[in-house]
């Protein structure tokens, strides 16, 4: 199994938090996006996507690196909800 590919800074070397948090900012405030993008807001939707893909609250974990599932599945809980109710609908439909 390969290595998963990790953002670099210019350098080539790993981003630290703040680096990446300051370097999203600078990218952007250059591509003229509203001032409350943030890498928050990015590392949520990403969050949401892969709910609503399917995947475990284990898996978005070892993706999002969050360390706690407790904190994924708070990102996570709204979509996880819509997610099982188009579920639930559904075999509602191939029950009748």
């Amino acid at each position: 199994m390969g290595l998963i590919p990790c953002l670099t800074t210019a350098f080539g070397k790993p981003f630290t938090a703040p680096g990446f948090t300051n370097w999203f900012r600078e990218v952007c405030n250059e591509a003229g996006l509203p001032k409350g993008t943030s890498v928050h807001g990015l590392r949520k939707a990403m969050c949401r996507r892969l709910t609503e893909a399917g995947c475990s609250a284990s898996e978005i974990k070892a993706i999002s690196g969050h360390v706690s599932l407790r904190e994924v599945k708070r990102y996570t809980k709204a979509a996880d909800q819509v997610r099982m109710g188009r579920a639930a609908i559904n075999r509602l439909r191939g029950a009748s």
